[in-house]
């Protein structure tokens, strides 16, 4: 895809703001990355320079626009990667270190479910650069950013893995002893389902409980589950949807720096009580007035707060309160009614 053009529309539409880039300008001849961020939420968008680029050719054939690579900084990136490959896991790269007159950065990458991989970023002594090694200041400020107002996203709060299925356990199971992580909660389809369909889903998480990692799979239901709707479009296992906290989901979602997006799906996906596609916003976010619970939150909200990244049903970005809160298993589960 075009890079450019979608670091941009996240930024007009979703309150991001440019924080460096890597390209011809900057001496990168095969591939150019623009970096955005709001809070502590980094997005990379990177597009291919020159034809016969076969790694993101091959991706974008396959899955198109999506996310290809989920970045986790460490302490000790010789010893994880160490440990993950005797543990079973296929290393794409192998550690190597970049620097530049800011500081020096050891990278490597471990390949996990479908084409998704896993960047391992330890960062050797403090970094004085924007961002990365051989990233620069962007070459472009949207002046029309200065004159939006905050969407205010604060940092990753979920990534969701889709899986075929039978794959979810397997999966989690490779994060559990490959990257060592562990269970931080599990659900079936008794829990997640709707009168036509369902789904099981397990979360992984770090020692510190700070990544959350829930890994779907489709369950049996009336009709085809939102999860095997996903991995039929997706060419396979990918990142579903990246989740967004936020600490004011109604102030958020009702900026106008924010989408509020009618979702186009010629079968219910979303909300099990929606029946026809172009669903509108709720009253209650056009008036001004609050739910009158977190759950009816979550219900009457969900639906508009996914930006939709592709105009297959893939990639989606939501935003939403945090996993933290003690409703999030109340939250999760109206989260995903399909």
């Amino acid at each position: 895809g075009n890079a450019k053009q979608a670091a941009s529309f996240y930024c007009d539409k979703m309150g991001f703001e440019p924080l460096a880039y890597k390209g011809l300008e900057t001496g990168s001849r095969e591939v150019v990355s623009h970096a955005i961020k709001q809070d502590k939420i980094i997005f990379v968008f990177q597009s291919p320079l020159n034809p016969g680029n076969e790694e993101m050719g091959e991706h974008l054939i396959k899955h198109g626009d999506g996310a290809k690579d989920i970045a986790f900084q460490v302490e000790d990136c010789d010893f994880l990667i160490k440990t993950a490959q005797d543990r079973g896991a296929v290393i794409v790269k192998e550690p190597w270190v970049e620097q530049d007159s800011h500081g020096r950065v050891k990278y490597a990458v471990v390949q996990t479910y479908g084409d998704t991989t896993h960047t391992l970023i330890e960062y050797l002594g403090p970094y004085k650069g924007l961002f990365l090694p051989s990233y620069k200041e962007p070459l472009f400020r949207d002046p029309l950013l200065t004159k939006l107002p905050p969407a205010g996203l604060n940092f990753i709060d979920h990534i969701v893995g889709n899986q075929p299925d039978d794959q979810m356990v397997p999966v989690s199971d490779w994060y559990q002893k490959c990257l060592m992580f562990h269970r931080f909660w599990s659900i079936d389809d008794k829990q997640i389902h709707t009168q036509y369909s369902a789904l099981r889903s397990i979360v992984v998480t770090n020692y510190e409980e700070t990544i959350k990692m829930p890994i779907n799979e489709p369950a049996m239901g009336k009709k085809k589950s939102q999860i095997q709707e996903y991995v039929d479009y997706n060419g396979g296992p990918g990142v579903q949807h990246i989740a967004l906290n936020t600490s004011n989901i109604i102030q958020t979602v009702s900026l106008s720096s924010l989408i509020i997006i009618k979702i186009h799906f010629s079968s219910i996906f979303a909300c099990s009580s929606v029946k026809q596609a172009d669903m509108e916003p709720p009253e209650h976010l056009l008036k001004g007035s609050l739910p009158h619970s977190e759950e009816d939150l979550w219900i009457g909200l969900h639906p508009v707060a996914l930006h939709l990244s592709h105009p297959a049903p893939v990639l989606l970005v939501r935003a939403g309160p945090s996993c933290h809160s003690p409703t999030f298993h109340r939250a999760y589960r109206c989260g995903y009614n399909a």
